[in-house]
Protein backbone atom coordinates (compact mmCIF):
# COMPACT_ATOMS: atom_id res chain seq x y z
CA UNK A 1 0.00 0.00 0.00
CA UNK A 2 1.51 3.33 -1.08
CA UNK A 3 2.23 6.22 1.23
CA UNK A 4 -0.37 8.95 1.42
CA UNK A 5 0.45 12.31 -0.04
CA UNK A 6 0.57 15.43 2.09
CA UNK A 7 -2.71 16.57 3.61
CA UNK A 8 -4.29 19.36 1.54
CA UNK A 9 -4.03 22.69 3.33
CA UNK A 10 -7.80 23.25 3.41
CA UNK A 11 -8.28 19.82 5.05
CA UNK A 12 -5.56 20.56 7.58
CA UNK A 13 -7.12 23.91 8.50
CA UNK A 14 -10.57 22.35 8.77
CA UNK A 15 -9.28 19.55 11.00
CA UNK A 16 -7.47 22.02 13.27
CA UNK A 17 -10.47 24.34 13.40
CA UNK A 18 -12.76 21.46 14.34
CA UNK A 19 -10.43 20.51 17.17
CA UNK A 20 -10.24 24.11 18.37
CA UNK A 21 -14.00 24.75 18.44
CA UNK A 22 -14.68 21.40 20.10
CA UNK A 23 -12.33 22.40 22.89
CA UNK A 24 -13.11 26.12 23.16
CA UNK A 25 -16.56 26.61 21.60
CA UNK A 26 -17.43 29.55 19.37
CA UNK A 27 -18.32 32.22 21.94
CA UNK A 28 -15.96 35.11 21.34
CA UNK A 29 -14.26 33.30 18.49
CA UNK A 30 -12.45 35.60 16.10
CA UNK A 31 -10.60 34.65 12.96
CA UNK A 32 -7.47 36.27 14.39
CA UNK A 33 -7.59 34.17 17.56
CA UNK A 34 -8.39 31.01 15.61
CA UNK A 35 -5.71 31.56 12.97
CA UNK A 36 -3.08 32.17 15.65
CA UNK A 37 -4.13 29.01 17.51
CA UNK A 38 -3.96 26.81 14.41
CA UNK A 39 -0.89 28.38 12.80
CA UNK A 40 -2.52 30.18 9.90
CA UNK A 41 -3.78 33.68 9.14
CA UNK A 42 -7.11 35.39 8.50
CA UNK A 43 -6.57 35.69 4.76
CA UNK A 44 -5.93 31.98 4.29
CA UNK A 45 -9.01 31.02 6.30
CA UNK A 46 -11.17 33.39 4.27
CA UNK A 47 -9.60 32.16 1.02
CA UNK A 48 -10.45 28.54 1.76
CA UNK A 49 -13.78 28.95 3.56
CA UNK A 50 -15.29 32.30 2.55
CA UNK A 51 -16.39 33.48 6.00
CA UNK A 52 -16.09 32.64 9.67
CA UNK A 53 -19.65 31.26 9.65
CA UNK A 54 -18.96 28.97 6.69
CA UNK A 55 -15.77 27.76 8.36
CA UNK A 56 -17.59 27.00 11.64
CA UNK A 57 -20.44 25.22 9.84
CA UNK A 58 -17.98 23.07 7.90
CA UNK A 59 -15.92 22.44 11.03
CA UNK A 60 -19.05 21.21 12.81
CA UNK A 61 -19.75 18.75 10.00
CA UNK A 62 -16.10 17.68 9.99
CA UNK A 63 -16.11 17.28 13.76
CA UNK A 64 -19.12 14.98 13.58
CA UNK A 65 -17.05 12.46 11.60
CA UNK A 66 -14.71 12.19 14.59
CA UNK A 67 -17.53 10.75 16.69
CA UNK A 68 -18.21 7.34 15.12
CA UNK A 69 -20.94 6.38 17.60
CA UNK A 70 -22.82 9.54 16.64
CA UNK A 71 -22.23 9.44 12.89
CA UNK A 72 -23.40 5.82 12.66
CA UNK A 73 -26.19 6.05 15.26
CA UNK A 74 -29.14 6.38 12.90
CA UNK A 75 -27.96 3.47 10.75
CA UNK A 76 -28.99 1.26 13.69
CA UNK A 77 -32.53 1.65 12.32
CA UNK A 78 -31.51 -0.65 9.47
CA UNK A 79 -31.86 -4.24 10.53
CA UNK A 80 -34.16 -7.17 11.26
CA UNK A 81 -34.43 -6.56 15.01
CA UNK A 82 -37.70 -5.29 16.50
CA UNK A 83 -38.08 -1.55 15.94
CA UNK A 84 -38.00 -0.73 19.64
CA UNK A 85 -34.57 -2.37 19.93
CA UNK A 86 -33.31 -0.46 16.89
CA UNK A 87 -34.61 2.82 18.31
CA UNK A 88 -32.85 2.23 21.62
CA UNK A 89 -29.65 1.35 19.75
CA UNK A 90 -29.91 4.68 17.94
CA UNK A 91 -30.26 6.53 21.22
CA UNK A 92 -27.34 4.63 22.75
CA UNK A 93 -25.18 5.76 19.84
CA UNK A 94 -26.34 9.37 20.07
CA UNK A 95 -25.94 9.50 23.87
CA UNK A 96 -22.55 7.77 24.04
CA UNK A 97 -20.36 9.64 26.57
CA UNK A 98 -17.68 10.27 23.95
CA UNK A 99 -20.19 12.40 22.00
CA UNK A 100 -20.70 14.99 24.75
CA UNK A 101 -18.13 17.50 23.36
CA UNK A 102 -19.89 17.41 20.00
CA UNK A 103 -23.33 17.89 21.59
CA UNK A 104 -22.04 20.95 23.47
CA UNK A 105 -20.71 22.50 20.26
CA UNK A 106 -23.86 21.56 18.33
CA UNK A 107 -26.18 23.35 20.75
CA UNK A 108 -23.87 26.36 21.00
CA UNK A 109 -23.87 26.82 17.23
CA UNK A 110 -27.61 26.11 17.11
CA UNK A 111 -28.26 28.82 19.70
CA UNK A 112 -26.26 31.39 17.76
CA UNK A 113 -27.92 30.33 14.50
CA UNK A 114 -31.41 30.69 15.97
CA UNK A 115 -30.62 34.01 17.66
CA UNK A 116 -28.76 35.63 14.76
CA UNK A 117 -30.57 34.86 11.49
CA UNK A 118 -28.30 34.89 8.48
CA UNK A 119 -25.17 33.71 10.26
CA UNK A 120 -25.67 29.94 10.07
CA UNK A 121 -28.70 29.51 7.82
CA UNK A 122 -27.15 26.55 5.99
CA UNK A 123 -26.45 24.85 9.31
CA UNK A 124 -30.04 25.41 10.49
CA UNK A 125 -31.42 23.98 7.24
CA UNK A 126 -29.18 20.94 7.55
CA UNK A 127 -30.07 20.35 11.21
CA UNK A 128 -33.74 20.61 10.38
CA UNK A 129 -33.69 17.99 7.65
CA UNK A 130 -30.73 15.59 7.67
CA UNK A 131 -31.74 13.25 10.50
CA UNK A 132 -35.44 13.56 9.67
CA UNK A 133 -34.82 12.50 6.07
CA UNK A 134 -32.67 9.55 7.14
CA UNK A 135 -35.20 8.32 9.70
CA UNK A 136 -38.08 8.77 7.26
CA UNK A 137 -36.20 6.64 4.72
CA UNK A 138 -35.84 3.79 7.21
CA UNK A 139 -39.51 4.05 8.20
CA UNK A 140 -40.58 3.93 4.54
CA UNK A 141 -38.43 0.82 4.10
CA UNK A 142 -40.35 -0.67 7.05
CA UNK A 143 -43.62 -0.14 5.15
CA UNK A 144 -44.76 3.20 6.57
CA UNK A 145 -46.46 5.44 3.96
CA UNK A 146 -44.29 8.43 2.96
CA UNK A 147 -46.35 11.21 4.55
CA UNK A 148 -46.72 9.31 7.81
CA UNK A 149 -43.03 8.35 7.77
CA UNK A 150 -42.06 12.02 7.41
CA UNK A 151 -44.29 13.07 10.31
CA UNK A 152 -43.11 10.26 12.58
CA UNK A 153 -39.48 10.92 11.69
CA UNK A 154 -39.80 14.57 12.67
CA UNK A 155 -41.33 13.56 15.98
CA UNK A 156 -38.56 11.06 16.69
CA UNK A 157 -35.77 13.50 15.88
CA UNK A 158 -37.45 16.09 18.12
CA UNK A 159 -37.39 13.52 20.92
CA UNK A 160 -33.69 12.85 20.34
CA UNK A 161 -32.82 16.56 20.25
CA UNK A 162 -34.74 17.14 23.47
CA UNK A 163 -33.01 14.24 25.18
CA UNK A 164 -29.62 15.44 23.95
CA UNK A 165 -30.36 18.76 25.60
CA UNK A 166 -31.54 16.99 28.76
CA UNK A 167 -28.39 14.88 28.81
CA UNK A 168 -26.21 17.99 28.62
CA UNK A 169 -28.17 19.92 31.22
CA UNK A 170 -28.58 17.14 33.78
CA UNK A 171 -25.80 14.67 33.03
CA UNK A 172 -28.26 11.93 33.95
CA UNK A 173 -27.73 9.36 31.20
CA UNK A 174 -29.75 6.66 32.94
CA UNK A 175 -32.90 8.76 33.24
CA UNK A 176 -32.54 9.96 29.64
CA UNK A 177 -32.21 6.32 28.51
CA UNK A 178 -35.27 5.28 30.52
CA UNK A 179 -37.27 8.16 29.09
CA UNK A 180 -36.19 7.17 25.60
CA UNK A 181 -37.05 3.51 26.18
CA UNK A 182 -40.60 4.40 27.23
CA UNK A 183 -41.06 6.74 24.28
CA UNK A 184 -39.54 4.14 21.91
CA UNK A 185 -42.13 1.55 22.94
CA UNK A 186 -44.98 3.94 22.21
CA UNK A 187 -43.36 5.07 18.98
CA UNK A 188 -42.81 1.49 17.76
CA UNK A 189 -46.47 0.73 18.45
CA UNK A 190 -47.56 3.71 16.34
CA UNK A 191 -45.22 2.70 13.52
CA UNK A 192 -46.66 -0.80 13.60
CA UNK A 193 -50.17 0.58 13.28
CA UNK A 194 -49.09 2.72 10.30
CA UNK A 195 -47.32 -0.02 8.34
CA UNK A 196 -48.89 -1.11 5.07
CA UNK A 197 -46.71 -4.17 4.38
Amino acid sequence: MGARGPEPESDRLLRLTAGYVLEHGIAGLTLRRLSTAIGSNNRMLLYYFGSKEQLIARALLFASTGFPALSSAISALDGPEPLVDRLNACWAGIAAPDNIPFHRLFFEVFGVAAHQPGRFDEFLASVGHDWVNQVAGYLRADGVPPATAASLARELVALWRGLQFDLLSTGDADTAAATHAAAARAFAHRVSAAQTL
